[in-house]
């Protein structure tokens, strides 16, 4: 079980923010959730969303540890969203519903 920053149990609005936070964190799990079909290198995801390596390494550690992305142990490794995990599930829906929308 993920314990928070305050030994609190994980309830689905601490798994959000932990798994979304802001900026690099949500700009991966983006990216992740609207190509569900593809598994992306680390160099890919920097690519993608013009982020440092290290930025993205954090990232992909903590999505990880959620279970909301899987490692696909090739050379290079390979990361993909886990569709099998609830909450990663609900965050692509919620994303892909959003697609079509005009800012």
């Amino acid at each position: 079980m993920l314990i928070t920053n305050q030994r609190q149990p994980r309830t689905i609005w601490n798994e959000l923010e932990a798994g979304l936070g802001t900026g690099p964190r949500f700009r991966v799990m983006l990216h992740l959730a609207l190509h569900p079909e593809e598994s992306f290198t680390k160099y890919a995801l920097v690519k993608a969303t013009g982020l440092r390596t290290p930025a993205v390494t954090e990232q992909l550690e903590r999505l990880s540890e959620l279970g909301w992305i899987k490692r696909h142990e090739l050379f290079p490794a390979t990361h993909q969203i886990c569709l099998n995990n609830e909450v990663a599930r609900l965050a692509h829906d919620l994303f892909c519903s959003f697609r079509g929308v005009k800012a």
